[in-house]
């Protein structure tokens, strides 16, 4: 990626999360930038590819940061599902202020037939997936009941979080989850 193309990805970014993917517009991205249109639409040919890129790169991002959780973790199945919750909790606190950009961004863009669509439902099937296959080592007989109370807990954190509700959504699912766990 050049130079000028980061600098709208990073632009982009900051704004799509900050004002909503559908509230800025190109003019706005190229002038943060500091680029002209020309040069945004030559490097990505239109809005909505913008999108998918700001998803698909904080998607690769949060999945190495929580890889970086999963590895730290005790290799205790209990552990590594809380080590979810733990990076959740620190990636809100560093990145998501506002909630999931995921879930915020399903909530402009809910037609499949968009090119960011698959990244945001793709992303969210990851995490079930994940939550299942940690669950299977937990109890391998329940593991999708599992694995799907575990997604719900921490996708109505998320949502919780970026809602400002209440303090530390994702630390009360963790301690929802603790307790699931342990009766499990």
């Amino acid at each position: 990626m050049t130079p000028a193309a980061r600098r709208v990805l990073e632009a982009a970014a900051r704004l799509f999360y900050e004002r909503g993917i559908h509230a800025v517009g190109v003019d706005l991205i190229a002038a943060e930038a500091g680029v002209t249109k020309k040069t945004l639409y030559d490097r990505f040919g239109c809005k909505e590819q913008i999108v998918v890129e700001y998803l698909a790169d904080r998607d690769e991002r949060w999945r190495a940061f929580l890889a970086g959780h999963l590895d730290a973790a005790q290799p205790a199945p209990a552990a590594r599902v809380l080590a979810v919750f733990d990076a959740s909790r620190e990636w809100a606190a560093q990145h998501s202020h506002k909630g999931c950009s995921m879930v915020n961004a399903h909530a402009e863009i809910s037609d499949p037939s968009h090119p960011a669509y698959p990244i945001i439902t793709g992303q969210k099937q990851w995490m079930l997936t994940l939550f299942t296959d940690l669950a299977r080592d937990i109890t391998p007989e329940r593991a999708a009941h599992l694995g799907r109370t575990l997604m719900l807990l921490h996708e109505g954190a998320l949502v919780a979080q970026g809602l400002n509700i209440f303090a530390d959504p994702i630390g009360y699912a963790r301690e929802q989850a603790h307790a699931l766990l342990a009766a499990a």
